[in-house]
């Protein structure tokens, strides 16, 4: 049992960063997708398109007033969730990492959701709402959007200055050369993936400036390996901060999604993403950006 649990924590991206419910199923159910993938010669890519078609499917089975229908898509949601962490497991099992199947992964999510805000608001107009739903149900998922990329451009920095991992760390000018040298009649999936990436890029540059300047400053002055008194500090003050990278991303937002989707309060979701995310979106990009330009003036100083 040890040794099994031994496994499964060799698919994680980091102890730190998994939140308690990604232990304690998700990472469990992943691991045991992501084994059964491998035996049947399945990419990381193939777990994410499967993971979209139960995402798209679950939004659907949100629009009918029926809770066994409900119920059902529940269950597909967590399935495609699962599916979402299996990719990524299968990807380590395997060695197979690559930029675009970490921007498909992403694509994924924006894609359940897309199809669970469109049938959620077609319930509630069905149901005698305002069709302004619609507009409310667009900025949540603008909102959404911002949410995901802040928790996961820290998260990324995070692995990088705590356990040395920068191979999710991608600049915007070179993604954006690449793209560029793409033709769309001849590469039009990666040519799409990539715009999308880049609009995701351009929200993460848009908030968090000071740890990209102490990125900067680690990688120029110390050719890239985070000095061990860094670690340390940056870890003491970074880790507490996790929690709010993993209210910011999906798990804490499927279940208020399902309490509100069972007790029929359509409107009370959106408003959770508006309000409470967004408060909470705008606390942490703020204490972050504090902690990082206290960490960048003090490692500049000890530089020099």
């Amino acid at each position: 049992m040890l040794q099994n649990k031994s496994k499964i924590e060799s698919t994680y991206k980091s102890s730190d960063t998994e939140e308690f419910l990604d232990r304690l199923f998700y990472r469990k159910v992943g691991y045991r997708m992501a084994v059964a993938a491998k035996a049947m010669s399945l990419t990381p890519n193939n777990v994410t398109f499967i993971s979209v078609i139960f995402g798209v499917i679950a939004g659907h089975l949100f629009f009918y007033q029926n809770t066994t229908i409900n119920l059902i898509g529940v269950l597909m949601l967590i399935t495609a969730e699962a599916l979402d962490g299996a990719d990524g497991q299968l990807a380590r099992l395997t060695n197979t990492h690559s930029r675009y199947g970490r921007i498909f992964d992403g694509v994924a999510g924006n894609l359940w959701f897309i199809s669970i805000y469109l049938h959620m608001s077609a319930r509630f107009v069905v149901e005698g709402g305002t069709p302004f739903i619609f507009l409310i149900a667009i900025i949540a998922g603008m909102s959404h959007s911002f949410q995901s990329a802040m928790a996961d451009f820290y998260r990324i920095f995070y692995l990088y200055f705590v356990q040395g991992k920068n191979k999710d760390i991608d600049d915007l000018s070179e993604v954006k050369e690449t793209y560029s040298n793409l033709v769309w009649l001849k590469n039009p999936f990666k040519k799409f993936l990539l715009r999308v990436y880049i609009n995701y890029l351009h929200q993460q540059y848009l908030l968090a400036k000071s740890v990209r300047k102490l990125y900067g400053f680690v990688e120029e002055n110390f050719n890239g390996v985070t000095p061990s008194w860094l670690k340390v500090d940056y870890r003491s003050l970074n880790k507490p901060m996790i929690k709010y990278q993993n209210i910011l991303t999906t798990n804490t937002r499927m279940i208020v999604l399902f309490i509100t989707l069972f007790l029929g309060n359509i409107l009370h979701y959106f408003l959770f993403e508006l309000i409470v995310l967004n408060i909470l979106l705008v606390y942490f990009v703020m204490k972050e950006e504090k902690i990082h330009k206290y960490l960048f003036d003090l490692t500049k100083k000890k530089r020099n």
